[in-house]
């Protein structure tokens, strides 16, 4: 039994693989109680509210479930949802999200939801949360056990889990064939072992590339379409655990202004969409790399002598929409790697003192994750 010195960030990217596998096989389980609500009504749209990397993941999902639902799916910020005018439509299904079921703003969004009348549904990594005593409906997204604050694999099971909710209500409701099901159950299946290709092949390149990422000063990460879902993680993980300027941008609102504060001191990601956006991509990619030697490209085409280039497996899914869940250990082992040698887990003692104001967990998120 690991000892809590012993469990890490990547104590959980390591376990991925193994969860991911075993929420396909449990994908009826897991997702029953919202694919029965979502069935329940006639909805015509779904806003997901959430934040953080719950926030990240949606997004990572929402390309995947806007295809196979085929419904507009919108994912919306818990204060946004809070402290907007606006509010649901009643042919929308809204949810709110939250891994530790500890987040203040998302206590609060399903609050605000019963006071509209509207059931509270809330999807969870931790069923003992705060969301019990605020929820209507209370679904488990199936984390299994993470500790650790700076979360990882519940990126990856909650995006899984938005996926596999859109497969199972869509077939339902037919707008996926059973044949469709068949390939995209086959398709997830074969996810786990492309995760673990990921994570030698990163592990490999930040070797490579070391000093560059023992060197970060202010970074962007760019995408398209799930690629930006991706992107927003990758650059929540680097801000939060580096602790430096991190920001994500979908790729073309990039070169339309924020490219014009690049210097050769930036560093830059650009993730291929695996899709219509591949050869923008690389456009972008060869534009910042001819001001930045640190400049880099997690691409599906080969490298060819490029060492900036980061070679997506081959040999994986053929939906381009599944891409998050094998490729986002790249911007979390990267993270790990570098805040581990640089030793900057701990934040700016004022930091500390500072969040007395403006808590954004409960105060039982120390129960949840203790090693926060």
């Amino acid at each position: 039994m690991p000892q809590p010195e012993d469990i890490t960030m990547m104590t959980y990217i390591k376990e991925s693989p193994a969860q991911i596998a075993d929420n396909v096989r449990r994908r009826r389980e897991l997702t029953q109680p919202l694919v029965e609500a979502y069935l329940a009504g006639d909805f015509r749209n779904i806003w997901i509210v959430a934040c953080g990397s719950s926030s990240n993941a949606s997004w990572c999902a929402a390309p995947f479930m806007r295809r196979y639902l085929d419904r507009d799916v919108v994912v919306i910020n818990s204060a946004t949802f809070l402290y907007a005018s606006y509010a649901p439509k009643p042919d929308t299904l809204c949810f709110v999200v939250s891994q530790s079921g500890c987040s203040t703003n998302s206590v609060e969004a399903l609050d605000k939801l019963r006071r509209m009348g509207r059931p509270a549904i809330g999807l969870t990594g931790n069923v003992e949360g705060d969301f019990k005593d605020h929820a209507d409906v209370l679904v488990d997204w199936g984390v299994g056990t993470e500790v650790v604050g700076y979360v990882t694999k519940g990126v990856a099971t909650l995006a899984e889990f938005l996926m596999l909710f859109a497969l199972e209500a869509g077939r339902a409701q037919g707008s996926v064939s059973d044949a469709e099901y068949d390939s995209l159950v086959a398709q997830l299946e074969s996810v786990p072992a492309v995760h673990e290709e990921v994570q030698a092949r990163t592990s490999a390149f930040y070797d490579l590339h070391r000093r560059d990422f023992l060197s970060i000063r202010t970074n962007y990460v760019c995408g398209f379409e799930q690629a930006y879902g991706i992107a927003c993680e990758g650059a929540l993980k680097f801000g939060e655990t580096i602790k430096i300027p991190s920001s994500a941008f979908e790729a073309e609102e990039y070169n339309h202004g924020p490219n014009l504060q690049l210097t050769p001191a930036y560093t830059l990601f650009f993730v291929d969409d695996l899709s219509q956006g591949s050869a923008r991509m690389h456009q972008l990619y060869q534009a910042a790399r001819h001001v930045s030697d640190h400049a880099f490209f997690l691409s599906g085409d080969a490298a060819q002598g490029d060492p900036n280039v980061f070679e997506i497996p081959a040999d994986r899914p053929a939906e381009a929409l599944l891409e998050p869940l094998y490729l986002l250990p790249f911007f979390q082992i990267c993270a790990y790697r570098a805040t581990d040698e640089l030793g900057t887990w701990e934040e700016n003692p004022l930091l500390k003192e500072a969040k007395k104001y403006a808590p954004s967990k409960t105060e039982n998120i120390l129960k949840v994750m203790p090693l926060l």
